[in-house]
């Protein structure tokens, strides 16, 4: 659930905002669950109508926070595997990666409630019940989180900003992923794809001064985020990005990558 804006803070600034971001979609998501518990305990979801309101909710909510924690990892499980995916999709994806697990463990619990007969002929329907249930809530947690981001992010005058409105409008939303320079041209990498401008590389290093990211090469400008991997052979790196591209890393900037931590 990372906006773009986030990427460009400076490294010590962006660690400290997402160590209390990552709290607050915690709480957030924690918060949405145990709403969206308590609207299934009221309908009675899962074959639960013939027991008292007050039971299912003290049943439901709990299980609801328990299966919305997991569902923010299938989310970040998500995000892993498919980076390119914006967040909506990469919901519906974290969805479908835990709604199998969420239908047993909630399975389960139910058949802990009290007088209640639910055996294994019920898996199955707790099972598809669960698909939608953790492919809406996946969506209505993003949703929330996104708009609640939208709000609270820190007012700076990002440098980035004023390179963005170099590139065309359809792209100055995306995230700027790698500067190649060609000739008297730079090829600018970016999640809504290439386009070359007329700039000179320590210029447009400059304008990106303070996005997560640092020049590898004469030639080549690479965000961190964009790293997909990194691998050497005569004793020479080279990044793999996002969009495929590949930038070499020369001598002169690679022990300041592996400092970093980069490769």
């Amino acid at each position: 659930m990372t906006s773009p804006v986030r990427r460009w803070l400076p490294d010590a600034v962006r660690e400290a905002w997402m160590a209390a971001d990552l709290r607050r979609t915690v709480i957030v998501t924690a918060g949405v669950a145990a709403a969206v518990g308590a609207f299934l305990a009221f309908v009675g979801a899962f074959g639960l109508t013939a027991y008292p309101l007050v039971l299912r909710i003290a049943y439901m909510v709990p299980v609801s926070i328990l299966t919305g924690m997991i569902g923010l990892g299938g989310y970040l499980l998500a995000g892993r595997l498919a980076p390119r995916l914006n967040p909506w999709l990469r919901a519906v994806l974290g969805g479908l990666l835990i709604f199998a697990p969420i239908g047993v463990i909630v399975w389960l619990t139910a058949s802990l409630i009290p007088g209640a007969h639910i055996g294994p002929s019920a898996l199955p329907a707790f099972i598809g019940t669960s698909l939608v249930v953790s492919v809406a809530m996946s969506l209505l947690s993003v949703t929330v989180n996104l708009a609640r981001q939208d709000r609270t992010l820190p007012d700076l005058d990002a440098g980035p900003a004023r390179f963005l409105e170099r590139l065309p409008v359809r792209m100055r939303s995306a995230e700027i992923w790698a500067v190649e320079a060609e000739d008297h041209y730079l090829r600018v990498h970016t999640s809504a794809g290439q386009d070359l401008i007329l700039l000179r590389m320590a210029d447009a290093i400059a304008e990106l001064e303070g996005q997560e990211g640092m020049q590898v090469h004469r030639s080549w400008w690479v965000a961190r985020a964009a790293i997909v991997d990194a691998r050497r052979g005569d004793g020479r790196a080279t990044l793999t990005l996002m969009d495929g591209a590949e930038a070499p890393v020369s001598r002169t900037y690679a022990a300041e990558l592996r400092r970093r931590g980069w490769i």
